[in-house]
C-alpha cells in the first residue's frame, strides 16, 4: 500500500508564492512518474506537472514560467513552487504517483488526499 500525503496549501494574495510537496510512504522500491493536478469547483481535474524519475518535466501551458516541479527520489517526495499566482490558480491540489513498485508489486495511479490552494486578487 502506498500513502500520498500533501501539504504546503494555503491563502495567498495574487502575486505570491507557495510550495506543495507530497511524500509518498510505504515499503517502495521505485516511482515512475509524480507529479500535481488540480480540480476548480465545476470543473474537471487537470494536469498541472508531472515529473519522471529521470527529472524529464511537462507542464501545463497555464503555469509554464510560473509554476516548477521537482523532486527528491531518495525521500520519495515531488514539490511543486508555484510564483507569480493568480486567482484561476484557486484548485484543489492533488498528488499522483503512476508506477510505483513496492514490496507487494507495481501499483500503478495512486492519489493523495488534496490540498487547496486559494489565490485572492
Amino acid at each position: 500500500q502506498v500513502q500520498l500525503v500533501e501539504s504546503g496549501g494555503g491563502l495567498v494574495q495574487a502575486g505570491g508564492s507557495l510550495r506543495l510537496s507530497c511524500a509518498a510512504s510505504g515499503t517502495i522500491f521505485s516511482i515512475n512518474a509524480m507529479g500535481w493536478y488540480r480540480q476548480a469547483p465545476g470543473n474537471q481535474r487537470e494536469l498541472v506537472a508531472t515529473i519522471t524519475s529521470g527529472g524529464t518535466t511537462n507542464l501545463a501551458d497555464s503555469v509554464k514560467g510560473r509554476f516548477t516541479i521537482s523532486r527528491d527520489n531518495a525521500k520519495n517526495t515531488v514539490y511543486l513552487q508555484m510564483n507569480s499566482l493568480k486567482p484561476e490558480d484557486t484548485a484543489v491540489y492533488y498528488c499522483n504517483a503512476d508506477r510505483v513498485r513496492t514490496v507487494l508489486g507495481t501499483i500503478f495511479g495512486s492519489w493523495g488526499q488534496g490540498t487547496q490552494v486559494t489565490v485572492s486578487s
